[in-house]
């Protein structure tokens, strides 16, 4: 919308209670158009999230239509649910702490280093954190497992062990203490540092004092997510830690899927969703405070090439352990893909076509599970960006407690066992008016679950940065809220709306817990057919899998290189 500078000059003067009248009927219009967007989400949160959630808890913890609170004690007492509890706990501080410890140095040197390539790398880095779960262990299994690449080599397996969970989750979580910390640790006024050094402070206590507490927040905020992450693993334990590691989201599986036992599930699922709850609590708390205590510098103004044979050093190390912990277990995963009897060549790749060499693992050729997966993600996309969108708009202006309680609900879906998700649905969603058990619809509904999230906390801020008297201006103009958004709002927003999109078609490829229970026989998607080729014996199961999870892993790494275009486009950065 153009608007033009005659056009406001034109608007009669209006006296004080003529402008007090006109602030209050906007205040009043834009809480019923708040209220108007939040209502799809809202319902769609309800009757996709809430409902199948609660019923499944409901079953687990009614008996004769009375709550049997007495369970919890019931199963949390019992000794192989602590060790449940007790494994998801300290494997996810050990996983952080060694995330942490390994990922700081590549946080400082993306942030304060400039060199060929740094681009490139940084896209590398961030491959993992897009992979589904089921690839990331299928390409530790490939490089740590029976007849891997470490056992052909020195004789060494590491899964089964606590080890291979560990490093795949450092795998999986790099990206996020290097995108946390160090996008923030790029826009810290290096001058402040250098100020404190002439002034006698050693480069140790310059940084201890000046850069550490600036950079607390941030590195706060990427060890609860990598928390976060751990302390639900679900895909990775379940391929790598074998019969002996079980973290609360695997148990709830185990106990859903294979026992049957719902009341030990659903006292589990509210377990972790109460966990869950607090770690995001105290995350969004560091993160508003990362916002409002910081100045910020360009980025541009803090990256230089290296100095000193310290940096170079330094540079070398953050290389070679992207080379080693990134870059090798894709590299074997490919690798193992090939790996044939006699030399290396495409024969699992051409099994993935054929129906009668898997009849005894899937009802349809492997190789159709690409395109089911496809389709899904684009339908999961496409609903994202819807509910996410208005809810986005919906969280645009700050207000009370009604939106603070409406964000929170927005996370929730990251909170709450998929698994406990995906049963949810095929016990409510199986008669009419909704009764889908049987429609293909219902894996995109899940799967846009995990991806609304996504879209709201990419979109949210830049909507948050559009000045709001370009608003204003086109609502005294006579411009519908409709209108202002789609004129004002949307062409500012186009790209992180692309960054959304393929964010949530990401997630939503990968997305494994729900989609296993809800996935058709007849129609599986790359995450459950590379498990279940997993769970068969066989080289051409084996190898059909690493085939599957290389083809998964390429688009995946495809969308993200995609992303990464449209966010350092100079042409339009937001």
């Amino acid at each position: 919308m153009v608007l033009a500078r005659s056009e406001v000059a034109k608007t009669p003067a209006r006296g004080p209670g003529a402008r007090g009248k006109s602030a209050r009927a906007r205040s009043l219009r834009g809480g019923a158009v708040r209220l108007g967007l939040m209502a799809v989400p809202v319902a769609f949160f309800a009757l996709f999230f809430a409902y199948p959630v609660v019923a499944i808890v409901g079953r687990g913890l009614k008996d004769g239509g009375v709550w049997q609170f007495g369970r919890f004690g019931e199963v949390l007492s019992r000794p192989d649910i602590q060790d449940v509890l007790w494994f998801t706990f300290w494997q996810a501080l050990a996983s952080t702490a060694l995330t942490l410890l390994i990922a700081l140095p590549g946080a400082y040197v993306f942030a304060r280093f400039d060199f060929p390539g740094k681009q490139v790398l940084r896209a590398v880095v961030t491959v993992p954190f897009v992979l589904p779960t089921v690839v990331v262990g299928t390409a530790f299994l490939a490089l740590l497992g029976r007849g891997g690449f470490l056992d052909e080599l020195w004789g060494v397996r590491l899964d089964t062990t606590v080890w291979a969970i560990l490093l795949a989750h450092v795998f999986f979580n790099y990206a996020v203490v290097v995108r946390t910390v160090g996008g923030l640790w790029s826009q810290l006024d290096p001058r402040q540092e250098e100020a404190a050094r002439v002034l006698g402070a050693g480069r140790f206590a310059a940084w201890r004092r000046v850069t550490l507490p600036a950079l607390g927040p941030a590195v706060a905020a990427a060890a609860l997510m990598v928390f976060l992450f751990t302390f639900t693993s679900f895909g990775v334990v379940q391929i790598l830690g074998g019969p002996g590691f079980s973290t609360l989201e695997v148990e709830i599986y185990r106990q859903t899927a294979q026992l049957l036992a719902l009341p030990t599930a659903a006292v589990l699922t509210l377990v972790q969703f109460v966990a869950v709850g607090a770690v995001l609590a105290v995350h969004a708390w560091t993160v508003r405070r990362r916002e409002t205590a910081l100045k910020l510098v360009d980025p541009a103004q803090t990256a230089r090439r290296p100095r000193g044979a310290g940096q170079w050093a330094l540079l070398g190390g953050v290389l070679l352990t992207v080379l080693v912990l990134i870059l090798l277990p894709l590299v074997v995963l490919v690798e193992r893909s090939l790996d044939v009897s006699g030399g290396h060549g495409f024969a699992f790749y051409r099994a993935l076509g054929s129906a009668e060499a898997n009849s005894g693992t899937f009802l349809v050729a492997p190789i159709e599970a690409i395109g089911n997966s496809l389709r899904y993600a684009l339908v999961a996309t496409l609903i994202a960006l819807v509910v996410g969108g208005l809810a986005a708009a919906a969280l645009t202006r700050k207000a009370g407690r009604l939106v603070r309680g409406f964000d929170a609900l927005l996370m929730l879906p990251l909170g709450v066992s998929a698994v406990t998700v995906g049963f949810g649905f095929l016990i409510t969603l199986d008669e009419p008016p909704l009764d889908l058990r049987t429609s293909w619809i219902l894996v995109p509904l899940a799967q846009a679950l995990v991806g609304v999230p996504f879209v709201v906390r990419t979109m949210l801020p830049v909507l948050r940065a559009v000045d709001e008297r370009l608003r204003e201006a086109a609502a005294v103009l006579g411009a519908s809220p409709w209108r202002a958004w789609r004129e004002v709002d949307l062409p500012l927003v186009r790209r992180a709306l692309l960054v959304a999109a393929g964010f949530a078609f990401a997630v939503s490829l990968g997305e494994f817990g729900a989609t296993v229970f809800i996935a058709r026989p007849d129609n599986p998607t790359l995450p459950v057919a590379v498990s279940r080729l997993l769970g068969r014996s066989g080289e051409l199961n084996y190898g059909q899998a690493m085939a599957l999870s290389t083809i998964l892993m390429l688009v995946c790494a495809v969308s993200l290189l995609l992303l990464e275009r449209i966010r350092t486009d100079r042409s339009g950065e937001f």
